[in-house]
C-alpha cells in the first residue's frame, strides 16, 4: 500500500493547536503520513506567543535534504518561516529537490496577535518563495500585508487574488474568514475565480484555522486531487474542524482536525 507522503516546514506550537502539531493531526485525519523540517520552537499556549526559538537555517536545509533524499514527498506545506534567511533556505530546498506541488501558508501573525514573520522578510517571502509556491493560502490580513490593499468584501478578495498571483504562484486562494456573514474563501487560477462558502461558526475557539486548512490543501494535493477539489475538500475539512473546536485554556481553544475522523457523517465524499 503506497500512503500519501506530506512533509511540514514550520514551527512547532506548544500548545498543540497549530503549527507542526495542527499539520500532523490533520495529515493523519486525511490519510497521509506526515513528516516534518521545524524552523522554531514557540512556547506558546490558547492565551499567546512567550517565546520564540529559531532553528539555524542550515539546519532547517538539513531536515528537508535527509527526509526527500530517504523517505520522499509527494507534497509540501509550508507555515511559520520566521525569517528571511529561513525562508531563502526552503526555497532554495524546494527547486533543488523538485519539490511539487508546495503549499504555502503565509504564516506572519499568531491568533493572540503575536507576530511570527520578522517585517524585513517580508520581501523574501514575495520574491522567493511565493514564486515556487503551487498555491498559497493567506487570509484577509495577510493579503492585505502582501498586497498593500483594503480588503473588505468579496470584489477586494479577487483583486488581491490577482495581485497576489502576479507574484508568481499557480494558484492562490484568499480566505474570508474575517469577512461578515458567509466565510467566503476565492480560488484564483490565473484565469477565473472560484467561490467555495461554508457557514460561519460562532466560536473562539479557531486557533489553527489556518494551519489546519492549508495541511489538508497539500494532503489533497498529495493524494493525486486537482486543485478545485483539494481546496473543496479542505473547506470541508476546515469548517468541521471549527465546528467541533476543543473548549481548552483561557484563550483561543484550538480546532479539532480529528473530528473528521470520529465524526463519519461529516467524512469527505470519496
Amino acid at each position: 500500500m503506497t500512503v500519501p507522503r506530506v512533509l511540514t516546514i514550520a514551527g512547532s506550537d506548544s500548545g498543540g493547536g497549530a503549527g507542526i502539531q495542527a499539520d500532523l493531526k490533520t495529515f493523519s485525519a486525511l490519510g497521509a503520513f506526515g513528516m516534518t523540517a521545524i524552523t522554531a520552537l514557540t512556547a506558546q499556549n490558547t492565551t499567546g506567543v512567550y517565546g520564540v526559538v529559531e532553528m539555524p537555517p542550515e539546519f532547517v536545509g538539513q531536515q528537508i535534504d535527509v527526509v526527500v533524499k530517504d523517505i520522499g514527498v509527494d507534497a509540501v506545506k509550508t507555515g511559520m518561516l520566521s525569517s528571511a534567511a529561513i525562508i531563502e533556505v526552503v526555497a532554495g530546498k524546494i527547486r533543488e529537490h523538485n519539490l511539487s506541488p508546495v503549499v504555502v501558508d503565509p504564516v506572519m501573525i499568531a491568533k493572540s496577535g503575536a507576530p511570527l514573520l520578522r517585517p524585513e522578510a517580508m520581501d523574501a517571502l514575495r520574491g522567493v518563495l511565493l514564486p515556487v509556491a503551487t498555491v498559497v493560502t493567506p487570509n484577509l490580513h495577510e493579503a492585505r500585508a502582501l498586497t498593500g490593499m483594503e480588503i473588505a468584501d468579496i470584489p477586494a478578495m479577487r483583486e488581491a487574488a490577482k495581485s497576489i498571483h502576479a507574484m508568481g504562484p499557480r494558484y492562490v486562494v484568499v480566505k474570508g474568514g474575517h469577512l461578515k456573514g458567509e466565510a467566503v474563501d476565492i480560488l484564483f487560477d490565473g484565469q477565473g475565480f472560484h467561490e467555495f462558502p461554508a457557514e460561519r461558526v460562532h466560536t473562539q475557539n479557531t486557533h489553527g484555522t489556518g494551519c489546519v486548512f492549508a495541511s489538508a490543501i497539500a494532503a489533497s494535493l498529495a493524494k493525486g486531487r486537482g486543485i478545485v477539489d483539494a481546496v473543496r475538500e479542505a473547506k470541508e475539512f476546515v469548517t468541521v474542524a471549527v465546528r467541533n473546536g476543543l473548549a481548552l485554556g483561557r484563550g483561543h481553544g484550538p480546532v479539532d482536525p480529528m473530528a473528521w475522523v470520529f465524526s463519519p457523517r461529516e467524512s469527505p465524499s470519496t
